[in-house]
């Protein structure tokens, strides 16, 4: 195995770097920890694709890491079947649009025919434009939510689904195979569109979209809503506005400072719409204009975040709220309408609020639990689609803003979910109620459960070490012994739900997952992110002070 300085060494000498890449390596040619942290390792390609800063080398992203794991795509595709395709998108990010042409070139000098969108679009609507095109795969160039600093690399199978484990291995056998700058063919991006090649994504794909998302309305009535909307700088704005003219909605602004692309996000370096840094401006207009709902989208708008102005003061909406309100909306709208289907399903992630279980049994709707990521709930639909029972999925959601309903998308899509979360409140608005309201008759009703997330920010070679040794001590015997009332423990590394007396299969694919049952209902989840050098710890507790007490436990246990 050659040591780090070495491949510096190989990628400075290269022919094919420019020179302002040489001069960035030159930057630190005497700081071997920087030259360490840059090429210590290629950058990791998993379910989730790659995600990197923006930087030279090989833990990097750069146009080098997209030819190579593109090269690697093209190798796996051209195995199997003669004549694939293959959708593009890019979101808002820098570099997005340059990276996506980086693609779209390797692939087409590969054989393998491309269809590029014209201007940046959500990653939802690359799902779509996969299975439209009936494609062999696609990819999207996004870091969802991350710091401009960051960029990323997502493919997707032909079900319009981020790639699964196995998936992900196969492209991955096919990468670790090439050599970065000798192995890729690399072509004329203009040539190979003037060429047929490479064809432009037209208006034909965007009008379907909209038309497919829009199928997804519940609620046909006269829109009265103010809406506050923002794109965050990134790629909903032209989708989002779009869909809400379509259903009706004709009050409604956005935020003038985060309206347009901008990849640095000037107005929000952490552009997630869960938290108040990124949605503090829309706050502002919401409370100024007096206007009913703040809706956001991330950067590559799969995210939908959500704020209520109950009078006068703004509100945050949690994912966990969101979904528990777009699941009784839906589920009593199609009752109401007569389209609720006989073996109605929900699709969530075991990360997700267990209040939503809870309201499924009184509902008679069968909860569908998965695994950390909108792929496993894509997966579901499919599995659905198989048995020919697509129309029994009312909603998929996860705690971290993701929604959807519309079974043409098989990942979280916060065009549908803006559009659906307005027409809640504009349903309620006219019974004199907001989102707020109905969420409280909801903990009235079921009881006044209560989530939260911490993370915790581990960088560098150091952080992820540091993580392992977190996710070690979770599993050993000590730490069970200082967390009270363990009723049974779900390791989902092992694939086993560990009771008293026996353990049972969890049936999911292996994830490096710790889930604690107490007695008292309550839970708590572990698990490293799988885009971002962070420890993740999910509450559930029926009441504040005790998600409080366990919350001051488990920071004392990281501490």
């Amino acid at each position: 195995m050659r040591d780090y300085y070495s491949i510096y060494q190989e990628w400075l000498n290269s022919s094919l770097l420019s020179k302002e890449e040489k001069d960035e390596l030159l930057l630190i040619k005497d700081d071997d920890n920087k030259i360490k942290d840059r090429f210590y390792r290629d950058l990791e390609f998993g379910t989730g694709g790659l995600r990197g800063v923006i930087e030279v080398g090989t833990n990097r992203m750069n146009r080098f890491i997209i030819r190579r794991a593109t090269q690697g795509l093209a190798n796996f595709l051209n195995k199997r079947q003669k004549g694939a395709s293959v959708a593009i998108a890019y979101d808002s990010r820098n570099h997005s649009d340059e990276f996506a042409k980086e693609t779209a070139s390797t692939l087409a000098s590969n054989g393998i025919k491309v269809y590029l969108f014209s201007e940046l679009m959500p990653t939802p609507s690359l799902s779509f434009a996969t299975r439209y095109y009936k494609c062999q795969a696609g990819v999207v160039v996004t870091a969802s939510h991350n710091p401009k600093i960051y960029n990323g690399y997502k493919v997707y199978g032909p079900d319009g689904c981020q790639c699964t484990d196995a998936l992900a291995g196969a492209i991955l056998n096919e990468i670790l195979a090439l050599d970065m700058f000798n192995d890729v063919k690399v072509g004329n991006y203009d040539e190979l569109v003037k060429k047929g090649d490479i064809i432009i994504i037209g208006q034909d794909c965007f009008d379907a979209y909209m038309n497919s998302t829009l199928k997804q309305s519940i609620y046909q009535e006269e829109k009265t809503l103010n809406v506050i909307y923002t794109p965050l700088n990134g790629a909903g704005r032209r989708c989002v506005t779009t869909i809400l003219e379509k259903d009706g909605f004709k009050n409604v602004k956005l935020v003038k400072e985060q309206e347009m692309p901008d990849g640095n996000f000037p107005t929000c370096p952490y552009p997630n719409p869960e938290i108040h840094e990124a949605l503090k401006l829309g706050i502002d207009n919401l409370l100024r204009e007096n206007a009913d709902i703040l809706v956001a989208t991330d950067p590559d708008s799969d995210r939908c975040g959500v704020v209520v102005n109950d009078n006068g003061n703004a509100r945050i909406l949690t994912g966990n709220e969101v979904g528990i309100l777009l699941f009784d909306a839906v589920y009593h709208a199609k009752k109401e309408q007569g389209k609720l289907p006989n073996n109605p399903v929900l699709v969530k992630t075991i990360v997700s609020s267990d209040m939503a279980s809870i309201m499924a049994k009184d509902f008679n709707v069968r909860v569908i639990d998965v695994l950390t990521g909108f792929k496993y709930i894509g997966e579901q639909i499919l599995f659905l689609e198989e048995k020919n029972a697509q129309n029994d999925y009312l909603l998929g959601f996860e705690e971290s803003c993701g929604y959807l309903t519309n079974t043409d998308v098989r990942d979280k899509d916060a065009v549908n979910a803006v559009m659906l979360v307005c027409e809640v409140a504009n349903h309620l608005k006219k019974q004199g109620l907001t989102l707020l309201d109905r969420l409280n008759a909801l903990y009235k009703k079921y009881g006044d459960f209560k989530t939260l997330l911490l993370t915790f920010e581990f960088p560098g070679v150091e952080g992820m070490q540091r993580i392992k040794d977190l996710m070690a001590k979770f599993r050993s015997e000590d730490i069970k012994k200082e967390i009270k009332g363990i009723d049974h423990i779900g390791d989902y590394k092992e694939g086993y739900i560990h009771y008293s007396d026996r353990k049972e299969a969890t049936n999911l694919p292996k994830s490096d997952v710790v889930k604690f049952f107490l007695n008292d209902h309550s839970t708590i989840t572990i698990r490293p992110s799988g885009t971002e050098p962070k420890l993740k710890i999910y509450f559930f507790a029926n009441g504040q002070n005790r998600i409080d007490e366990l919350k001051e436990l488990f920071n004392s246990f990281i501490k």
